[in-house]
């Protein structure tokens, strides 16, 4: 009951005298407002205790929330650190800071962690060092070794232009056929291992596809002949006569599948085909095909004879020779054409590589390999041959004679470019190393006051970027040594005329 109403009954009580008194009245009015007050101020009171009995259960149930997100968190967290490292339950699972155990074992994992990345960077450049030292060694020895070669295979060439007994020419052409064998040799342990890091791309040049199998057929027909085989060639007149692509490389899977065939062939015949696979306007794939009737690949070495220094077994090198590099590298090149290497092959019954590759086509004007017809002549032609190794100087000195052309020598880059400034030359032949001035710096001093000579690099070095140096200090092109003698004259009179009708 509230004090109002109370007061109420106790003021019925009261005389009328007193009821109706004024100072009794005042003081009863007094009395009643002072009840209505304290009602208020407990009605107030009791909204208050309300409100903040609601706010705190309020509370209370989000702490609970969070707290079973925190365990839940907590849970999952040392589930996944036991999934990937069972032996950190005895660490995190422990009842006593569960979090700080957690953290703590955290961050001997991230130290962990750094120390480890650290270790696989000093080895990540361990193994770069020791690439590059690869690779200098690699192109130091191509260069100790095709330096002589090029003179042995030069001499070798001049020689078998002399009139010479029938022994002498026997002797001569073995002399050839193992200085071009040893030169094969290095090629492919060289082009191995260029592809291996990466740094061969192929280029996009005109190809004549039925004169480029003509070369080979041509290159491979007296090795072929002397083991008693004959080459055919098949040619689909499906063909588009020009194609885009890299004519070396192609060239060389081409050249590493006909020498195999060639190599364990005997008294049979190579075919080499190309069959026209799918033409339209702007593309082309192509089947190449190389077959053979000689010893054949067991089944199941057919994978094995691809692997890099293997071969089909180890009767092969005894018998026929040879790097074990070959179709490794045909394989590699393969692939950087987006394509891979079939082979078809029983012993005893010969075998087939096959391939395909989906060129970009081009016009057939200007194709990329165009055969040297008729005698050659350098009448004329006046070339300044920058050279330190005497042999080599023999050898071009004779070459370019021959062909009627007249020769300068500097024995290095500074007398080079003295003769330049004071004579007159249609073309220079430049070697890379040599005392006193090497011909990069040669080139810099003589592009200072002479851009319009053709300057040809001579190089024996295996650097897979020779090409891009050579540009950047001014040469015009290169050629890599040893040289064939076809290969030189081409060289010096593509360039010599260009520069004489200029």
């Amino acid at each position: 009951m509230k004090l109002h109403h109370l007061l109420e009954k106790q003021i019925q009580t009261l005389s009328a005298q007193h009821r109706y008194d004024p100072a009794m009245q005042q003081f009863l009015q007094l009395v009643d407002q002072s009840y209505k007050n304290f009602e208020g101020e407990q009605k107030n009171t009791e909204h208050a205790f309300q409100a903040c009995e609601k706010e705190y259960q309020d509370i209370l149930h989000n702490l609970q929330l969070q707290n079973n997100i925190y365990s839940q968190s907590v849970q999952q967290l040392k589930n996944a650190i036991i999934a990937h490292e069972p032996q950190a339950a005895a660490i995190i699972e422990r009842e006593e800071n569960g979090l700080t155990n957690i953290i703590a074992y955290l961050e001997k994992q991230i130290q962990k962690r750094k120390e480890t990345e650290a270790e696989l960077i000093r080895a990540k450049d361990q193994a770069e060092d020791g690439s590059r030292a690869k690779s200098d060694f690699l192109s130091v020895m191509s260069h100790e070794i095709r330096t002589p070669l090029n003179a042995i295979i030069g001499i070798a060439h001049l020689l078998l232009q002399d009139q010479l007994l029938p022994s002498q020419l026997e002797n001569l052409k073995a002399l050839n056929v193992s200085a071009e064998n040893l030169l094969r040799l290095i090629n492919d342990i060289l082009d191995f291992a260029k592809i291996e890091e990466g740094k061969i791309v192929l280029a996009e040049k005109k190809i004549c596809l039925q004169q480029l199998a003509e070369n080979i057929k041509t290159a491979h027909q007296i090795r072929a002949a002397e083991r008693g085989n004959t080459i055919h060639m098949v040619i689909d007149n499906a063909l588009p006569a020009c194609v885009l692509g890299d004519e070396v490389r192609l060239g060389q899977i081409l050249h590493n599948l006909v020498s195999n065939a060639v190599k364990f062939t005997r008294n049979g015949v190579i075919t080499i085909q190309l069959s026209a696979q799918k033409v339209q306007p702007n593309e082309a794939a192509v089947l190449f095909s190389v077959t053979d009737t000689g010893v054949g690949i067991e089944r199941e070495k057919h994978a094995l004879i691809f692997d890099r220094f293997t071969q089909a077994n180890a009767d092969i090198t005894r018998e026929f020779g040879g790097s074990g590099l070959g179709l490794a590298i045909v394989k590699r090149l393969a692939a950087l054409h987006n394509s891979d290497i079939y082979v078809n092959s029983e012993a005893g019954r010969g075998s087939t590589f096959s391939f395909t590759i989906h060129f970009k086509t081009g016009k057939a004007d200007q194709p990329s390999a165009q055969p040297i017809s008729g005698k050659n002549d350098l009448s004329g032609i006046k070339v300044l041959l920058v050279e330190d190794v005497e042999f080599n100087v023999m050898v071009a000195k004779k070459m370019i004679n021959n062909w009627n052309g007249a020769v300068d020598i500097a024995e290095n880059g500074a007398i080079a470019v003295n003769k330049l400034r004071n004579t007159n030359y249609d073309i220079v032949l430049m070697d890379l190393q040599m005392p006193v001035m090497d011909g990069y710096n040669a080139t810099q001093h003589i592009r200072n006051f002479n851009e319009a000579i053709p300057i040809i690099a001579l190089t024996a070095s295996a650097s897979a970027d020779i090409l891009q140096r050579t540009r950047e200090f001014g040469m015009t092109d290169y050629l890599a040594k040893p040289f064939k003698p076809g290969e030189l004259y081409e060289m010096i009179s593509r360039y010599s005329r260009r520069h004489l009708t200029s």
